[in-house]
């Protein structure tokens, strides 16, 4: 079955997926969102990317494969977090409301990337 790359789901699956990365990239790097600016608990969020690259890479930007890649990309932002909170990075400047407020937006972007690519998929 051939999928329609220049669907409209397809297009809104990219721009939420780049979105979410320059954004990402910008706050960690910019503010950090794991402690202060230059916290080195942030290079983290260069993991999750890196998931999502690769991702794009093995799926050769094909529908059903970028869906598996944003959702394990969604899953990497995720276990930023849960290890962030373990080990209690970040604070006194990060709490655990503010780590997992901005990590669950990231989360949700990248799930919801996911969705639109698996939807594409479908036609």
């Amino acid at each position: 079955m051939r999928t329609r790359i220049n669907s409209t789901a397809y297009r809104a699956a990219i721009g939420v997926a780049l979105a979410a990365a320059f954004i990402l990239v910008w706050l960690s790097l910019g503010v950090g969102i794991i402690g202060k600016d230059g916290d080195p608990a942030n290079l983290m969020y260069f993991g999750v990317l890196a998931v999502g690259i690769i991702g794009a890479i093995i799926a050769r930007l094909k529908p059903y494969g970028m869906a598996r890649a944003l959702f394990a990309t969604a899953l990497a932002q995720a276990l930023v977090a849960v290890i962030a909170l373990i080990a209690g990075l970040g604070l006194p400047w990060s709490g655990p409301t503010e780590i997992l407020g901005l990590n669950g937006f990231f989360i949700a972007l990248f799930a919801g990337s996911g969705w639109l690519f698996r939807r594409a998929a479908r036609g």
